[in-house]
């Protein structure tokens, strides 16, 4: 008893934290992690609370702003712009949306008001437990809310690398004070991109607006990764509609092993033997003459495991199987959540030594997941070039919780079984020893400038797991070289026809590289702007199998971005460069956010300029038909004056069944079922609802036969 009192005294005595996780699922491992949803971990005891993603944001331009400016900020024309965003209070609101499974509209009022209740219930601090996002987003969402509650006591951050409970109990070690969230450079990071993109939001007025008066009714959303990636998918689309194609000719020798001797192809245009019609080449011809193959060379040569893959790489990969890069975020970050994988949203394509060892145990049973062979795996020591100190969350892997089988992860989602396969493969290359090859060489006696060269494999070793540098590289059209080992002993000269290559179809594998090669964005937002990008009604893609084509929404969007900052990786490139400068303090939120101005200036001349081109680009923009008015009708009903519609299910009313509505009284008459049945229609004028909202109008008697 004495023992039980005293517990309750130190209970007491230690500090209390409410721990502020980021969703639901979060909560469950944190609770997972520590024990309970409540309790007492190291020197303090705590309670575990959860938001759901960003719970407030910010308000609309006019309502941020004095009010003798509303009706400028809440115009979309031209002449209002750019913005001058000293004027913002950069006040946020509730989160309002529709609920698509009941067609309510839901609010984060209540989460909000819930979360401010629990706050005033004695804690010491709140633990800022959202995700440790290198966009600093989770930092910012968790501000948001604490504001929200006007919560001003202590702030504490716990930056965890993964939801394991490891890793939990970790990060929960090692609590550091962000108090002052202006001093936190997580927090300033994310609130400065937040308020550029919300900004940025000039550039679709502009580009919208100018379409409008085209004729084009489209929204042209335009934004930092947005506008790179479809002005790079309208180029490559251009360039195919535009290609022709242009023979040419030149000598090339073959041995009998089929190994081709050719010239090293100079830069520049003109290569002066190649030929742009076969007769010319026939007369180069003549001069050659079959040769002696000689200076053959052998070099044994090494290759590594390639690098480990981020987001985009994997989605690169499984596009070509089906899976849209939409299917592999959603189903990785419920993978994510059951701990099967690592965080989603890594910059890091390297791990930590201590990442290293901590999976280094489940290596076996992870071959054994996905049928590798576990003697290939014979370089456990970490790789310089794949572990090294620096990191945080670490390159995307497989989690410290293993699959039975792979076919089980179709719980998560289609693509789960590709998603774990790949990965895990990929991880696993890195333990095999490198790929061992013969690198050939020769040239002909007669003709010294023609050369060949090429590989001949020696030891498969990690290119028998899996060689992620083949599966995401953009494929490219060139003449194949036999890998034969025995050459010569000579060559007989042939005439070989080429091409110029047409450009490749644009594919998700393509834009990704294209984006990796320029430095913009991360992985994991790259793979979430083109989901985004490929979705809903206002879809700007469209992605089939990994090949992307454009909606006319996208086709609008492209042209309106020719020649703008906005579409240029360079300028997006050096705003992703300043997000991190600020969260360092090396800029300021106000320099970052002068940008948005510098960009809106220099892009709404060319914007409005490009509108002027949409209809000799694209034709003349589709007429949009008319939709139908149902009349509405007025009368008084129960004492109240209302209004409803004329008809219901094709059928329009009389005035003998308005009148009788109007009574109060049931109604029959002729109706056609969705399966074009002939029924007996029988009801009355009721009040209902839908998605929300209060209506009057004809209801049918549940109990009438059809």
């Amino acid at each position: 008893m004495k023992d039980k009192n005293t517990r309750k005294t130190l209970k007491k005595l230690m500090t209390n934290y409410l721990i502020l996780t980021e969703k639901p699922s979060a909560a469950a491992n944190f609770t997972k992690a520590l024990g309970g949803k409540t309790g007492v971990f190291n020197d303090f005891t705590y309670k575990i609370a959860n938001l759901r993603g960003h719970v407030m944001t910010l308000k609309d331009p006019e309502a941020m702003v004095a009010e003798e400016l509303k009706k400028q900020y809440k115009s979309w024309l031209v002449k209002h712009l750019p913005w001058n965003l000293s004027d913002f209070s950069w006040a946020r609101t509730y989160i309002r949306q529709r609920n698509m499974r009941t067609g309510k509209v839901e609010s984060t009022k209540k989460l909000i008001d819930d979360l401010k209740k629990e706050s005033k219930s004695g804690y010491d601090a709140i633990v800022i437990a959202t995700d440790t996002d290198p966009s600093g987003e989770g930092e910012l969402l968790a501000w948001e809310a604490l504001d929200a509650i006007g919560w001003r006591g202590q702030v504490l951050r716990a930056n965890f690398m993964d939801e394991s409970v490891s890793g939990i109990q970790k990060a929960m070690y090692q609590l550091r004070d962000v108090s002052d969230k202006m001093a936190d450079g997580e927090y300033v990071k994310g609130e400065s991109r937040n308020r550029w993109d919300f900004a940025s939001m000039q550039l679709t007025r502009i580009a919208t607006t100018a379409a409008k008066k085209a004729g084009f009714k489209v929204v042209a959303r335009e934004g930092r990764l947005k506008s790179v990636i479809i002005w790079r998918v309208y180029q490559q689309l251009d360039a195919i509609k535009n290609y022709v194609k242009t023979p040419y000719f030149e000598v090339k020798f073959k041995d009998p092993a089929e190994h081709v001797f050719g010239r090293v192809t100079p830069q520049g245009d003109v290569i002066p033997w190649r030929f742009a019609t076969k007769e010319e080449a026939e007369i180069d011809f003549i001069q050659y003459h079959k040769t002696d193959v000689i200076n053959e060379k052998h070099q044994t040569r090494t290759q590594a495991p390639g690098k480990l893959l981020d987001l985009a790489g994997l989605a690169s990969i499984l596009a070509p199987r089906g899976f849209s890069s939409k299917e592999v975020l959603s189903t990785y970050q419920k993978m994510y959540e059951a701990q099967i994988v690592s965080y989603p949203r890594t910059e890091d394509k390297t791990v930590t030594p201590e990442q290293f060892n901590e999976l280094l145990p489940l290596i076996d049973q992870i071959a054994d997941v996905v049928g590798v062979d576990k003697m290939l795996l014979t370089h456990r020591s970490p790789r310089t070039t794949h572990v090294k100190s620096q990191g945080a969350h670490g390159a995307n892997r497989p989690g410290e919780n293993l699959p039975k089988t792979t076919q089980s992860l179709v719980k998560f989602g289609a693509s789960g079984p590709a998603i774990y396969e790949v990965l895990a493969k990929n991880y696993l290359a890195m333990l095999a020893e490198d790929y061992v090859y013969d690198h050939v060489t020769a040239n002909l006696k007669d003709y010294p400038e023609f050369k060949t060269a090429f590989n001949r494999p020696l030891k498969m070793n990690f290119k028998l797991v899996y060689d992620s540098q083949k599966a995401i590289k953009v494929e490219e059209e060139e003449e194949e070289n036999s890998t034969a080992s025995q050459l010569g002993p000579q060559a007989t000269p042939y005439l070989h026809e080429g091409a110029n290559p047409k450009p490749q179809t644009p594919t998700t594998k393509w834009i990704m590289a294209f984006l990796e090669k320029h430095n913009v964005g991360t992985g994991a937002t790259r793979v979430s702007t083109l989901s985004e990008m490929s979705r809903g009604i206002k879809a700007m893609l469209t992605e089939t199998r990994g090949k992307l084509g454009l909606t006319e929404t996208g086709q609008v969007s492209a042209i309106m971005v020719k020649d703008t900052w906005i579409a240029s990786p360079k300028i997006t490139k050096r705003l992703f460069e300043m997000m991190d400068q600020v969260g360092q303090f090396d800029m300021t939120m106000d320099q970052v956010l002068d940008s948005v101005t510098k960009v809106v200036e220099h892009d709404m001349p060319i914007m409005l300029d490009n509108a002027e081109q949409l209809e000799t680009l694209l034709g003349k923009p589709k007429q949009v038909p008319k939709k139908k008015v149902t009349e509405k009708m007025t009368g008084l009903f129960k004492g109240e004056e209302i209004t409803f519609a004329r008809e219901w299910s094709g059928h329009i009313f009389t005035d003998d069944e308005l009148t009788k509505m109007l009574n109060g009284a049931e109604i029959s008459f002729q109706s056609k079922s969705k399966r074009g049945k002939i029924y007996t229609a029988t009801g009355k004028l009721a009040k209902q609802t839908f998605k929300g909202s209060t209506f009057y109008g004809f209801k049918l008697n549940p109990k009438a036969k059809k």
